[in-house]
């Protein structure tokens, strides 16, 4: 959006990644800013935009303020952005749409009635989404306990190689490549359509080759020059579900509590459809069974060494290269965590030893187990981030670590937990109410903040 703009003429000062909001506000301050705008590329940017929003507001701003960026939508912009700033906030879908935004937002003739019409259509999203919301039926917490997903305790618990946590630093980049999925490398360029197909669109298959191309030249470089690097921490412990909660133990004998994850459960009303009320916890084995089961946790980046690389990019204003650059990044991360899991199922833990899946296998998810982040639908509460990244000592043995809303940094990095059972599926927690709020705020004796 940033190289969008400068080419028609606007002045920008990109900050980077990672930017405290005191740093960008001091900086629009510092240069006499006209406008603001944020780019959420991971969902706790979600947070962090809505807080942006809100200081915005209380020391005083009055300048629009645009939103975007892969996690960015325009309902969650009318729903948690723009009620908590009195000044215009538009979502900007895609960076072609960011000259006709911003010329109408500083236009003196345009400016009232297009934000006025913005305004009007985000009132009409958030009273749709109340009706909506008030259409859908939750049960209470203990009837959707009582309709927990349930397991197979009679499957022998496959033990892990070993426990505790395990670092895998410098990992090499030329293991990973197989693995990235591309489909969303092309999406972030705004081109539309599925890797391998979209090579061969009538529309953007010749810009979608053309960019393949550089990708995989910028790529080759990337792996042999030594620029960036790749590193992980991983680790397996012994654990019982404890109802809602997942308690973790220092070894076998579970005489001592190592740590507990924290979990929530679907409640929506299934109106008797067989489909259960799931909660990660349902994938671990009860502590009442007497069984000893076992989770997992990871946390990989490949981040190291991108922004100094992309900074020198755009020094020599190749912006191209520098966007190349952290979007291959992003895209090694995910195949990292996909690497590593696959390594996991058939090597570290070796529940599915005999597996053998293509790319497209692993893409799909063709396998046992699931590996659900901190902050996605399954495990919606970012702050359970900081349970995984004391566990394996994150930032001493892979170099991340967590800002005040728990996003990571280096941005090119991914963390979540393993769960290892056949049953194990990924879902939506969706929404909660009043009941479970409370007895999260007691389990984890901090706010509910969602």
């Amino acid at each position: 959006m940033g190289v969008v703009l400068q080419c028609n003429g606007y002045d920008v000062v990109d900050m980077g990644v990672m930017q405290s909001c005191a740093a960008i506000l001091d900086k629009a301050r510092e240069v006499h800013a006209d406008v603001i705008g944020l780019s959420g590329l991971i969902t706790p940017s979600l947070e962090e935009m809505s807080f942006v929003a809100s200081e915005m507001e209380r020391q005083g701003f009055t300048i629009p303020l645009l939103i975007g960026g892969a996690t960015t939508s325009k309902a969650h912009t009318a729903l948690k952005i723009e009620p908590v700033y009195s000044g215009p906030v538009v979502h900007v879908l895609d960076a072609s749409r960011a000259v006709g935004v911003t010329s109408n937002l500083l236009s003196d003739e345009r400016r009232g009635e297009y934000v006025a019409g913005v305004r009007a259509e985000y009132a009409n999203i958030r009273e749709a989404r109340a009706a909506r919301g008030g259409n859908e039926r939750l049960v209470s917490i203990e009837a959707a306990r009582a309709n927990k997903a349930p397991i197979d305790l009679s499957v022998p618990v496959p033990v892990p190689t070993f426990t505790g946590a395990c670092t895998l630093a410098p990992y090499p980049l030329e293991d990973l490549v197989p693995y990235i999925d591309w489909t969303p490398f092309f999406q972030t360029w705004e081109l539309a359509g599925y890797y391998p197909a979209i090579l061969d669109d009538a529309v953007v298959g010749t810009q979608a080759r053309t960019l393949l191309a550089d990708a995989k030249a910028m790529l080759y470089k990337l792996v042999t020059d030594g620029r960036i690097e790749a590193r992980a921490a991983f680790g397996f412990w012994p654990a019982n579900a404890l109802g809602d909660d997942i308690v973790l133990y220092t070894d076998e004998s579970k005489t001592e509590r190592l740590a507990t994850l924290h979990m929530l459960r679907q409640q929506l009303d299934k109106k008797g459809d067989g489909r259960p009320n799931s909660c990660l916890a349902d994938f671990v084995a009860p502590a009442e069974s007497g069984v000893t089961d076992y989770v997992g946790a990871f946390a990989v980046t490949t981040g190291h060494g991108v922004e100094a690389l992309a900074a020198e990019y755009r020094a020599a204003h190749d912006d191209y290269s520098a966007i190349l650059v952290q979007a291959l990044a992003d895209r090694l991360a995910e195949a990292f965590a996909e690497r590593l899991h696959q390594r996991v199922r058939t090597e570290f833990w070796a529940y599915a030893a005999g597996e053998s899946l293509d790319n497209e296998g692993l893409i799909k998810e063709r396998y046992q187990g699931i590996r659900p982040a901190p902050g996605y639908p399954a495990c919606p509460d970012h702050a359970e981030k900081g349970t995984l990244f004391s566990l394996l000592q994150v930032p001493d043995r892979a170099g991340i670590t967590l800002t005040e809303s728990f996003a990571m940094s280096p941005a090119a990095s991914v963390s979540g937990w393993y769960f290892w059972r056949p049953e194990a599926k990924y879902f939506g927690v969706g929404q909660v109410e009043d009941s479970q709020r409370t007895d999260y705020e007691a389990r984890t004796r901090r706010p509910f903040r969602l």
